[in-house]
């Protein structure tokens, strides 16, 4: 198993909210596997929703309920890269390729997920 200091955030939550983590010897092992492809499919929807947002706002005739609805879906988005940003940020802090800082903001990003 991996040390503490190297547990890899999972994309998903806990039925109650709280984050998940995965300690394992084997970075292409079955859940890590998920994991990845689960931080694509989010990464792919939120660019997908990057692209409607644009088509959205540069439409005169967008109605506000529907601006209200691609908001709330932005921020969902944007919660769920910010996860994935987090999760690979303390796996390369974990292979010693990027120093850790207090004032990184992948550690903020992570602060706030928690």
């Amino acid at each position: 198993m991996t040390p503490h200091n190297e547990l890899r955030l999972l994309p998903w939550s806990s039925p109650d909210g709280k984050p998940c983590f995965l300690s394992t010897d084997d970075p292409a092992g079955r859940l890590s596997r998920l994991a990845d492809e689960m931080e694509v499919h989010q990464l792919d929807s939120a660019s997908a929703l990057v692209d409607q947002g644009l088509e959205m706002i540069s439409d005169d005739e967008t109605e506000r309920p529907a601006l209200e609805g691609l908001t709330t879906a932005l921020i969902k988005a944007l919660q769920a890269t910010l996860r994935v940003a987090a999760s690979r940020g303390h796996r390369l802090e974990a292979a010693h390729l990027m120093p850790s800082e207090s004032g990184d903001p992948l550690q903020r990003a992570m602060r706030r997920i928690d």
